[in-house]
């Protein structure tokens, strides 16, 4: 049967199912080769799109907002709205599906995009919250099958660092969906809510994937990709001193890549990252703990492994995908 989005909110990929993914991927790949050869879009032409930002950004909103044009939309950037202050979410929902085809939140609850696609009457996309970054994991899978010459079905995938963050849960449903050997490499206190793992392996019992947990760095062995996030999400800065303490013999290093056995393993980040001291944060840290590199060593990051460009690019194109295919022309 088609695969049809018409008029689907995208809040998390629990709601999609391997096909639906699929088909995203694949048209992902297609409006990125019309980019590629000049060719002009217009699968969103009249459309009228809102971001709402809770959260600063530099590769969702931007990624939003070029995809759109792209294809002909109308954006609006809008981060001073009265949502929650003077109106209520449920009331600016109701106001913004009255001008607006098309709803894009990154803030911190994931009950507030889901109340804005209950209110709001048109799709709305999830640019992150607290819980999931699913335009993120479809960017993810987008790299992992332009640099990994196998099927998505075939891949070992490890996560290395916070488990139980958003980019944790959602690499693992996403993993589960596409029928990936996932490993989720952790201190036991960044293990990702139990009802979540349990969820995620019946969905595997259908699509062949398998799900692990560990804290033995060893278990990276074969592994085809190594993804990290940052050690401390947004709203969570006073937890430096005790996510350094955990997460510090997790950092991806060359040691782990060579671990691997795997010469073609890749690395993978969702951005920003403290690979370095050029940013105002890393050397914060810098002067209050010493380190000069957080996550990722800046070996691996700048190394030929690393895809973590070509992953910010394809946001962009996913994002497209996603926005074509729940509100587009065809």
């Amino acid at each position: 049967m088609p695969v049809n989005l018409k008029g689907r909110s995208f809040l998390t990929l629990k709601d999609f199912s391997t096909e639906e993914i699929r088909y995203l991927l694949d048209l992902a790949h297609d409006l990125k080769a019309k980019k590629r050869a000049g060719i002009k879009g217009d699968l969103l032409a009249g459309r009228n799109i809102v971001l709402l930002f809770e959260k600063t950004s530099t590769r969702t909103r931007c990624a939003f907002e070029v995809a759109a044009y792209d294809e002909g939309a109308n954006c609006t950037f809008l981060s001073n709205s009265q949502m929650g202050k003077k109106e209520s979410l449920e009331d600016t929902a109701k106001v913004l599906g009255r001008f607006y085809d098309g709803i894009e939140f990154r803030g911190f609850k994931q009950s507030d995009v889901e109340l804005l696609a209950k209110y709001s009457g048109v799709p709305v996309w999830n640019g992150l919250t607290d819980l999931y970054h699913p335009t993120q994991i479809l960017a993810d899978l987008l790299t992992i099958e332009e640099h990994v010459h196998k099927p998505l079905n075939k891949v070992k995938f490890v996560y290395a660092g916070d488990a139980r963050n958003n980019m944790g849960n959602s690499l693992m449903i996403g993993a589960a969906k596409m029928g990936m050997e996932f490993v989720g490499l952790a201190p036991k206190a960044l293990f990702p809510d139990p009802k979540l793992v349990a969820e995620m392996e019946e969905v595997a019992k259908t699509t062949g994937a398998r799900i692990t947990f560990t804290e033995n760095i060893d278990d990276v062995k074969g592994a085809d990709v190594i993804y990290t996030d940052v050690w401390v999400s947004m709203g969570e800065e006073d937890q430096f001193a005790e996510r350094i303490e955990l997460l510090e013999p997790y950092r991806v290093n060359a040691e782990m890549m060579k671990k691997t056995g795997n010469p073609d393993c890749i690395f993978l980040h969702c951005l920003p990252s403290f690979h370095d001291l050029e940013t105002i944060v890393g050397r914060q840290i810098y002067d209050q703990f010493g380190l000069t590199e957080m996550e990722v060593s800046d070996e691996v990051f700048r190394s030929s492994a690393s895809k973590v460009f070509d992953e910010a690019e394809n946001r962009m194109h996913t994002i497209k995908a996603v926005m074509v295919a729940t509100i587009g022309r065809q």
